[in-house]
């Protein structure tokens, strides 16, 4: 039998662990890994893994808890090499072209519509941007930073609202990279300190009228990132053809 290659075998387990801890919020053991590996492999050899990734700064574990979480860096690395690109339902595609279409063709309206629309998609607060629109500037979905955040740490939950009513730093992420169509800031690197415990993915596009605009998601640093990247990828492709 052909030996896996160890770093294909690390990464496979991290992805694991990361994909697994993104649908429960729970901590992932050595256990559930050796139920759902595909490939025949020893609990010790799985152990060991998920210890070289702790060690590595990838995984961390609850002191509560013997299973692993991922950390931002985990998260960073999956996004750059491990994260498979999915699209939308053919449902939702439809229903998000019918819910443009029965929307009314102001600017401010369709900003609106758009918010809602990558918000509900993605469970996630979203921002609709477009540069030099006197009232470019929406956020839909605060509500779901509450269901991800909870309510222990009220006072965090409370500046991260006040940033995002605030505009200032937000704009800065949203114009930050701007030649990149699509860039997702993990925690530290928003540069922002009430969004460090936070992820930020901002998609770019130019509209038919001139403007460029921009569409964020925002949520907690164990969003469906798979499912942010797509929603925000067919959502910018329609605003294109639309504005």
């Amino acid at each position: 039998m052909v030996r896996m290659d160890p770093k294909i075998r690390r990464d496979i387990v991290l992805g694991m662990v990361i994909q697994h801890y993104v649908r429960t919020i729970e901590p992932v053991s050595s256990a559930f890994i050796a139920e759902e590996y595909t490939e025949e492999i020893s609990s010790a050899t799985i152990r060991n893994i998920l210890a070289e990734l702790e060690e590595d700064g990838f995984l961390t574990h609850p002191h509560t808890s013997a299973g692993r979480v991922p950390t931002q860096r985990g998260y960073r690395y999956y996004v750059d090499f491990l994260m498979k690109e999915i699209c939308l339902l053919d449902a939702e595609r439809v229903r998000v072209q019918r819910e443009y279409e029965e929307s009314a063709r102001e600017l401010e309206t369709l900003l609106e519509k758009t918010s809602e629309i990558v918000s509900d998609l993605t469970h996630c607060a979203s921002v609709v941007s477009i540069d030099g629109l006197r009232q470019g500037y929406l956020c839909r979905g605060t509500d779901y930073l509450l269901q991800h955040l909870g309510t222990n740490d009220l006072r965090k939950l409370a500046i991260i609202l006040r940033t995002i009513e605030q505009k200032e730093r937000i704009l800065e992420l949203l114009h930050r990279d701007i030649d990149r169509k699509l860039q997702i800031y993990i925690g530290h690197e928003t540069a922002c300190e009430a969004f460090d415990d936070c992820a930020v993915a901002v998609s770019r596009f130019r509209t038919r009228r001139g403007p460029t605009g921009q569409i964020a998601v925002l949520g907690p640093t164990r969003m469906d990132y798979q499912r942010v990247v797509s929603a925000l990828e067919y959502v910018s492709d329609v605003m294109r053809e639309i504005v």
